[in-house]
């Protein structure tokens, strides 16, 4: 039987050792990260940061001065062509960047005065799913979400930001309590998913999750979500149902995991590219399809690259749909939100009419086909 001792030492599974290491290289202090796509970007920094460590070396037809500056419009260039032809699986590695602002960062840089609260009252804490009071601008909000680790000891605390069912009961509570007290809920989504161990399918993770999207489409707070990074399954979804649903420009949100459907489909997780590709889970895709209500613009190259700016758009974005919600009275509030999650899923089915002939069956039988009387 598990037992809250022994639940404070988690194992991540397979799914999630991505969190550990980039592709061919291991995440270290003191390393850059590195994503392959990168490299001809990274070739022209190392360059770049020799001359500057090297001045007398610079070539005598142009001055230190210009070469520099040529050799950083040749990095923006750069960067600008690779970021407008990532393909899915790009943006996947991109979402799951180690160095990429998490959900703590966020409550830090666009929030103030967060107060964090602890517990489910019936099991435990869960530091994988964080939540508290904050302000937005002038809102008070409920902030909850979940939360990554940055080093291999911090990822184990968090478990990778997978949550167990304690931590979507710690959310519910908190949600109820907002609602309690007419305050706007905010949720900020960066999961792989529920973590899918034992001990928490002992303690109900399904029926967790499954609660939750039944409370969370009767609350009368407005409640705005954004996808920052990872968006995976119910895990995202149990505390990602909202009145408006956000999703950074390199987020992704899935039913699954490109790693999941390529093992499930292809019986190989290196199929993982084409089964991305496949999920239409980027922030374009999902926009067209109308399963997100808007994209948020990141820094060039991704949120990593310039926290300050991403704060300053997010916040932006946050407040703009927060005020916007607040200007509608509950029971409005209420209906839109139950329209937006009945019309979700579309399918295209085209109908043929079939003779009796492309039936198998002799014509002039008396019998009608699909759309006869």
């Amino acid at each position: 039987m598990s037992t809250p001792n022994s639940s404070k030492i988690q194992f991540a599974p397979a799914a999630f050792l991505h969190c550990l290491s980039g592709p061919g290289e291991l995440n270290l202090p003191g390393m850059k990260y590195q994503l392959d796509f990168e490299k001809p970007i990274l070739e022209l920094q190392r360059k770049l940061d020799e001359l500057k460590k090297h001045p007398e070396e610079h070539s005598l037809d142009v001055s230190f001065e210009e070469e520099v500056a040529n050799i950083e419009r040749k990095i923006e260039e750069k960067r600008r062509d690779i970021m407008a032809h990532l393909s899915p699986w790009d943006r996947v590695k991109i979402a799951r960047h180690p160095k990429r602002p998490f959900m703590l960062d966020y409550a830090e840089s666009a929030f103030t005065d967060f107060s964090e609260l602890h517990g489910d009252r019936l099991f435990a804490d869960d530091p994988a799913l964080v939540g508290g009071f904050a302000k937005l601008a002038d809102h008070k909000v409920l902030l909850i979400g979940t939360q990554k680790g940055r080093d291999t000891k911090e990822n184990i605390k968090r478990n990778f930001g997978s949550a167990m069912p304690e931590g979507y009961r710690k959310a519910l509570r908190l949600m109820k309590l907002a609602d309690k007290f007419g305050l706007p809920i905010i949720s900020l989504i960066d999961t792989p998913g529920a973590y899918p161990g034992i001990g928490a399918e002992e303690r109900h993770v399904a029926e967790a999750i499954a609660v939750n999207l039944r409370e969370m489409i009767l609350l009368e707070v407005p409640i705005v979500a954004a996808v920052i990074g990872e968006g995976g399954s119910g895990g995202a979804l149990g505390i990602g149902v909202a009145d408006r649903v956000l999703i950074l420009e390199n987020a992704y949100y899935s039913v699954i995991s490109p790693e999941g459907c390529a093992a499930i489909l292809w019986k190989d997780r290196a199929a993982a590219p084409k089964a991305a590709e496949a999920l239409r889970i980027t922030a374009k895709d999902l926009s067209e399809l109308g399963l997100v209500d808007e994209i948020v613009p990141e820094p060039l190259g991704g949120a990593h690259h310039d926290l300050p700016a991403m704060t300053q758009t997010l916040r932006a974005a946050l407040l703009a749909n927060l005020e916007e919600l607040k200007k509608h009275s509950a029971s409005e509030r209420l209906k839109a939100r139950y329209q937006k999650y009945r019309a979700y899923g579309r399918f295209v089915e085209e109908q043929k009419q079939m003779t009796g002939l492309e039936n198998g069956e002799p014509s002039g039988n008396g019998r009608h086909g699909p759309h006869g009387s």
